[in-house]
Protein backbone atom coordinates (compact mmCIF):
# COMPACT_ATOMS: atom_id res chain seq x y z
CA UNK A 1 0.00 0.00 0.00
CA UNK A 2 1.17 3.39 -0.68
CA UNK A 3 0.07 6.64 1.46
CA UNK A 4 -1.01 9.79 0.20
CA UNK A 5 -1.64 13.14 1.67
CA UNK A 6 -3.48 16.35 0.22
CA UNK A 7 -2.34 19.82 -0.06
CA UNK A 8 -6.25 21.11 0.20
CA UNK A 9 -6.67 23.43 3.12
CA UNK A 10 -3.38 24.09 4.07
CA UNK A 11 -2.06 27.66 4.01
CA UNK A 12 0.33 28.19 0.96
CA UNK A 13 3.44 28.76 3.01
CA UNK A 14 3.51 25.24 5.04
CA UNK A 15 3.14 23.53 1.54
CA UNK A 16 7.15 23.10 0.96
CA UNK A 17 7.69 21.82 5.01
CA UNK A 18 4.70 19.42 4.65
CA UNK A 19 6.29 18.35 1.72
CA UNK A 20 9.68 17.78 4.01
CA UNK A 21 7.66 15.90 6.76
CA UNK A 22 6.08 13.74 4.28
CA UNK A 23 9.13 12.19 2.82
CA UNK A 24 10.46 11.87 6.11
CA UNK A 25 7.76 9.94 7.74
CA UNK A 26 7.27 7.00 4.92
CA UNK A 27 4.42 9.21 3.05
CA UNK A 28 4.65 8.32 -0.69
CA UNK A 29 2.89 11.16 -2.60
CA UNK A 30 1.06 14.34 -2.04
CA UNK A 31 -2.36 15.17 -3.58
CA UNK A 32 -2.53 18.71 -5.11
CA UNK A 33 -6.47 19.85 -5.98
CA UNK A 34 -7.38 22.64 -8.62
CA UNK A 35 -9.38 25.84 -8.81
CA UNK A 36 -8.65 28.59 -10.59
CA UNK A 37 -10.65 31.37 -9.21
CA UNK A 38 -13.83 31.43 -6.81
CA UNK A 39 -16.60 33.00 -8.33
CA UNK A 40 -18.92 34.90 -5.87
CA UNK A 41 -21.70 33.24 -6.96
CA UNK A 42 -22.53 29.80 -8.17
CA UNK A 43 -25.20 28.20 -9.82
CA UNK A 44 -23.42 24.69 -10.85
CA UNK A 45 -24.11 21.93 -8.47
CA UNK A 46 -21.37 20.64 -6.58
CA UNK A 47 -21.85 16.76 -7.44
CA UNK A 48 -20.06 15.34 -3.99
CA UNK A 49 -22.24 16.46 -1.53
CA UNK A 50 -26.03 15.61 -0.90
CA UNK A 51 -27.13 19.39 -1.17
CA UNK A 52 -25.02 19.96 -3.88
CA UNK A 53 -23.07 22.57 -1.56
CA UNK A 54 -19.56 23.24 -1.82
CA UNK A 55 -16.95 21.61 0.67
CA UNK A 56 -15.09 24.95 1.19
CA UNK A 57 -15.75 28.44 2.41
CA UNK A 58 -15.08 31.17 0.33
CA UNK A 59 -11.40 32.60 1.20
CA UNK A 60 -9.90 28.96 0.56
CA UNK A 61 -6.66 29.43 -1.36
CA UNK A 62 -5.95 27.20 -4.63
CA UNK A 63 -2.27 27.42 -5.20
CA UNK A 64 -1.49 26.64 -9.18
CA UNK A 65 -0.81 22.57 -9.00
CA UNK A 66 2.09 22.55 -10.85
CA UNK A 67 3.99 25.82 -8.97
CA UNK A 68 3.01 23.91 -6.07
CA UNK A 69 4.84 20.54 -7.51
CA UNK A 70 7.89 22.55 -8.57
CA UNK A 71 8.42 24.33 -5.35
CA UNK A 72 7.69 20.67 -3.35
CA UNK A 73 9.82 18.84 -6.01
CA UNK A 74 12.71 21.10 -4.86
CA UNK A 75 13.16 20.33 -1.28
CA UNK A 76 12.53 16.68 -1.52
CA UNK A 77 14.18 14.18 -3.45
CA UNK A 78 11.88 10.74 -3.59
CA UNK A 79 8.18 12.31 -2.81
CA UNK A 80 5.96 11.98 -5.57
CA UNK A 81 3.35 14.03 -6.89
CA UNK A 82 -0.21 14.05 -8.45
CA UNK A 83 -3.19 16.40 -9.06
CA UNK A 84 -6.46 15.61 -7.55
CA UNK A 85 -7.47 16.27 -10.24
CA UNK A 86 -6.62 19.11 -12.61
CA UNK A 87 -9.22 20.26 -14.93
CA UNK A 88 -7.66 19.77 -17.72
CA UNK A 89 -10.34 21.60 -20.36
CA UNK A 90 -10.17 24.63 -18.36
CA UNK A 91 -6.66 25.08 -20.42
CA UNK A 92 -4.88 25.35 -23.56
CA UNK A 93 -3.35 21.61 -24.60
CA UNK A 94 0.03 23.11 -25.23
CA UNK A 95 0.21 25.03 -23.02
CA UNK A 96 -0.65 22.42 -20.71
CA UNK A 97 1.54 19.86 -22.27
CA UNK A 98 4.33 22.29 -21.75
CA UNK A 99 3.52 23.00 -18.20
CA UNK A 100 3.06 18.97 -17.25
CA UNK A 101 6.18 18.03 -18.98
CA UNK A 102 8.40 20.70 -17.65
CA UNK A 103 7.45 19.48 -13.88
CA UNK A 104 8.14 16.48 -14.97
CA UNK A 105 11.78 16.61 -16.03
CA UNK A 106 12.54 19.17 -13.15
CA UNK A 107 11.33 16.96 -10.48
CA UNK A 108 12.94 13.40 -12.07
CA UNK A 109 9.43 12.03 -13.29
CA UNK A 110 7.59 12.46 -10.14
CA UNK A 111 4.53 13.56 -11.15
CA UNK A 112 1.33 11.98 -12.22
CA UNK A 113 -1.55 13.93 -14.02
CA UNK A 114 -5.08 13.05 -11.95
CA UNK A 115 -7.47 14.72 -14.59
CA UNK A 116 -11.25 15.92 -13.83
CA UNK A 117 -14.06 16.88 -16.59
CA UNK A 118 -14.69 19.92 -13.64
CA UNK A 119 -18.48 20.56 -12.50
CA UNK A 120 -18.38 24.77 -12.32
CA UNK A 121 -19.87 26.30 -15.00
CA UNK A 122 -19.01 29.68 -13.89
CA UNK A 123 -15.50 28.44 -13.94
CA UNK A 124 -15.37 27.50 -17.63
CA UNK A 125 -16.64 30.38 -18.86
CA UNK A 126 -14.28 32.66 -16.14
CA UNK A 127 -11.32 30.60 -18.63
CA UNK A 128 -13.36 31.50 -21.82
CA UNK A 129 -13.93 27.57 -22.26
CA UNK A 130 -17.38 25.77 -23.08
CA UNK A 131 -18.58 23.59 -20.45
CA UNK A 132 -20.90 21.70 -22.49
CA UNK A 133 -17.83 20.04 -24.72
CA UNK A 134 -15.64 19.37 -21.59
CA UNK A 135 -15.85 15.73 -21.28
CA UNK A 136 -15.17 15.36 -25.00
CA UNK A 137 -12.30 17.81 -24.79
CA UNK A 138 -10.78 16.17 -21.99
CA UNK A 139 -10.72 12.61 -23.99
CA UNK A 140 -9.14 14.51 -26.94
CA UNK A 141 -6.70 16.75 -24.85
CA UNK A 142 -5.21 13.14 -22.96
CA UNK A 143 -4.09 12.21 -26.52
CA UNK A 144 -2.59 15.67 -27.84
CA UNK A 145 -0.81 15.82 -24.50
CA UNK A 146 0.76 11.64 -25.10
CA UNK A 147 1.84 12.88 -28.36
CA UNK A 148 3.54 16.28 -27.26
CA UNK A 149 5.44 14.26 -24.47
CA UNK A 150 6.75 11.94 -26.54
CA UNK A 151 9.23 14.50 -27.72
CA UNK A 152 9.14 13.51 -31.48
CA UNK A 153 7.25 15.75 -33.87
CA UNK A 154 3.58 14.45 -33.94
CA UNK A 155 0.61 15.98 -35.52
CA UNK A 156 -3.03 15.82 -34.71
CA UNK A 157 -5.94 15.80 -36.09
CA UNK A 158 -9.40 15.94 -34.53
CA UNK A 159 -12.86 17.12 -33.61
CA UNK A 160 -10.85 19.74 -31.23
CA UNK A 161 -7.42 20.20 -32.02
CA UNK A 162 -6.01 19.84 -35.73
CA UNK A 163 -2.34 20.93 -36.04
CA UNK A 164 0.66 19.54 -38.55
CA UNK A 165 4.13 18.55 -37.54
CA UNK A 166 5.70 20.17 -34.14
CA UNK A 167 7.98 18.93 -31.05
CA UNK A 168 7.93 20.10 -27.52
CA UNK A 169 10.50 20.08 -25.21
CA UNK A 170 11.22 19.02 -22.57
CA UNK A 171 9.84 15.93 -22.87
CA UNK A 172 9.41 13.54 -19.95
CA UNK A 173 12.42 10.51 -19.50
CA UNK A 174 9.34 8.34 -18.62
CA UNK A 175 5.63 8.17 -19.46
CA UNK A 176 3.53 10.12 -17.08
CA UNK A 177 0.67 8.08 -15.18
CA UNK A 178 -2.59 10.11 -15.81
CA UNK A 179 -5.18 8.76 -14.04
CA UNK A 180 -9.26 10.00 -14.17
CA UNK A 181 -10.94 11.24 -11.00
CA UNK A 182 -15.36 11.33 -11.13
CA UNK A 183 -17.94 9.26 -10.57
CA UNK A 184 -20.70 9.14 -13.39
CA UNK A 185 -20.48 6.16 -16.04
CA UNK A 186 -18.07 8.44 -18.10
CA UNK A 187 -16.27 9.48 -15.76
CA UNK A 188 -15.36 5.44 -14.21
CA UNK A 189 -15.35 4.15 -18.28
CA UNK A 190 -12.42 7.37 -18.84
CA UNK A 191 -10.13 6.02 -15.97
CA UNK A 192 -10.76 2.76 -16.68
CA UNK A 193 -8.86 3.39 -19.96
CA UNK A 194 -6.42 5.36 -18.29
CA UNK A 195 -3.50 4.38 -15.52
CA UNK A 196 -5.49 4.68 -12.26
CA UNK A 197 -9.11 6.27 -10.67
CA UNK A 198 -8.82 8.57 -7.78
CA UNK A 199 -11.85 8.63 -5.72
CA UNK A 200 -13.90 10.99 -3.60
CA UNK A 201 -14.90 10.21 0.02
CA UNK A 202 -16.33 6.63 -0.05
CA UNK A 203 -17.06 3.51 2.71
CA UNK A 204 -14.91 0.51 1.89
CA UNK A 205 -18.07 -1.18 1.00
CA UNK A 206 -18.48 1.95 -1.71
CA UNK A 207 -14.98 1.25 -3.11
CA UNK A 208 -15.88 -2.15 -3.25
CA UNK A 209 -18.51 -1.62 -5.70
CA UNK A 210 -16.36 1.00 -7.46
CA UNK A 211 -13.34 -1.39 -7.70
CA UNK A 212 -15.52 -4.54 -9.17
CA UNK A 213 -17.04 -1.82 -11.94
CA UNK A 214 -13.66 -0.53 -13.06
CA UNK A 215 -12.52 -3.87 -13.24
CA UNK A 216 -15.37 -4.70 -15.76
CA UNK A 217 -14.65 -1.69 -17.38
CA UNK A 218 -11.18 -2.57 -17.73
CA UNK A 219 -12.14 -5.55 -19.64
CA UNK A 220 -14.38 -3.88 -21.88
CA UNK A 221 -11.71 -1.52 -23.08
CA UNK A 222 -9.17 -4.62 -23.41
CA UNK A 223 -6.74 -3.72 -19.97
CA UNK A 224 -7.69 -6.52 -17.66
CA UNK A 225 -4.24 -7.58 -16.24
CA UNK A 226 -2.71 -4.23 -16.78
CA UNK A 227 -1.55 -2.57 -13.37
CA UNK A 228 -4.01 -0.11 -12.69
CA UNK A 229 -3.98 2.50 -9.73
CA UNK A 230 -6.86 3.16 -7.04
CA UNK A 231 -6.18 6.11 -5.27
CA UNK A 232 -8.90 6.46 -2.19
CA UNK A 233 -9.90 7.90 0.88
CA UNK A 234 -11.97 5.83 3.02
CA UNK A 235 -15.04 6.97 5.60
CA UNK A 236 -14.41 4.08 7.58
CA UNK A 237 -10.71 2.82 7.58
CA UNK A 238 -7.97 4.32 9.66
CA UNK A 239 -6.03 1.61 11.23
CA UNK A 240 -3.74 -1.03 10.17
CA UNK A 241 -5.91 -3.47 9.81
CA UNK A 242 -9.05 -1.52 8.12
CA UNK A 243 -6.52 0.15 5.61
CA UNK A 244 -4.79 -3.42 4.32
CA UNK A 245 -8.32 -4.68 3.55
CA UNK A 246 -8.80 -2.02 0.96
CA UNK A 247 -5.57 -3.24 -0.47
CA UNK A 248 -7.45 -6.35 -0.42
CA UNK A 249 -10.23 -5.37 -2.87
CA UNK A 250 -7.77 -3.15 -5.34
CA UNK A 251 -6.75 0.30 -3.36
CA UNK A 252 -2.71 0.84 -4.22
CA UNK A 253 -2.74 4.03 -2.66
CA UNK A 254 -4.36 5.12 0.21
CA UNK A 255 -5.10 8.36 0.74
CA UNK A 256 -5.66 10.90 4.23
CA UNK A 257 -5.11 13.75 6.09
CA UNK A 258 -3.36 12.12 9.27
CA UNK A 259 -3.65 15.39 11.38
CA UNK A 260 -7.19 15.67 11.29
CA UNK A 261 -7.16 11.22 12.61
CA UNK A 262 -5.46 12.71 15.80
CA UNK A 263 -7.67 15.44 16.44
CA UNK A 264 -5.20 18.49 14.58
CA UNK A 265 -6.46 21.23 12.72
CA UNK A 266 -5.96 21.62 8.24
CA UNK A 267 -4.47 25.41 9.24
CA UNK A 268 -1.39 23.96 11.68
CA UNK A 269 1.80 23.19 11.04
CA UNK A 270 2.69 21.65 14.33
CA UNK A 271 -0.45 19.06 14.08
CA UNK A 272 0.34 18.17 10.96
CA UNK A 273 4.38 17.58 11.99
CA UNK A 274 2.80 15.34 14.53
CA UNK A 275 -0.03 13.58 13.02
CA UNK A 276 2.42 12.46 10.03
CA UNK A 277 4.87 11.58 13.02
CA UNK A 278 1.82 9.20 14.67
CA UNK A 279 0.78 7.85 11.52
CA UNK A 280 3.96 6.64 11.12
CA UNK A 281 4.88 4.82 14.00
CA UNK A 282 1.01 3.80 14.46
CA UNK A 283 0.08 2.64 10.65
CA UNK A 284 2.78 2.61 7.89
CA UNK A 285 5.11 1.04 10.35
CA UNK A 286 2.36 -1.49 10.81
CA UNK A 287 2.43 -2.52 6.89
CA UNK A 288 5.60 -1.96 5.84
CA UNK A 289 7.77 -3.96 8.74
Amino acid sequence: MQFVIPTAFSPASQLAEMAVLAEQNGIDAVAISDHVAHPETIASRYPYTKDGGIRWTEDTAWPDPWVTIGAMAAVTTGLRFVTNVYVLALRNAFVAAKTIATAAALSGDRVALGVGVGWCAEEFALAGQDFRTRGARTDEMIEVLRKLWSGAYVEHHGRFHDFGRVRMLPAPAAPIPIYGGGLSEPALRRAARLDGWISDLHSTAELREIADTLRRYRADCGRAGEPFHLIAACTDAFDAGAIQRLEEIGVTHYATAPWILYGGKWDSLPDKRDGLRRFADEVIAKLRP
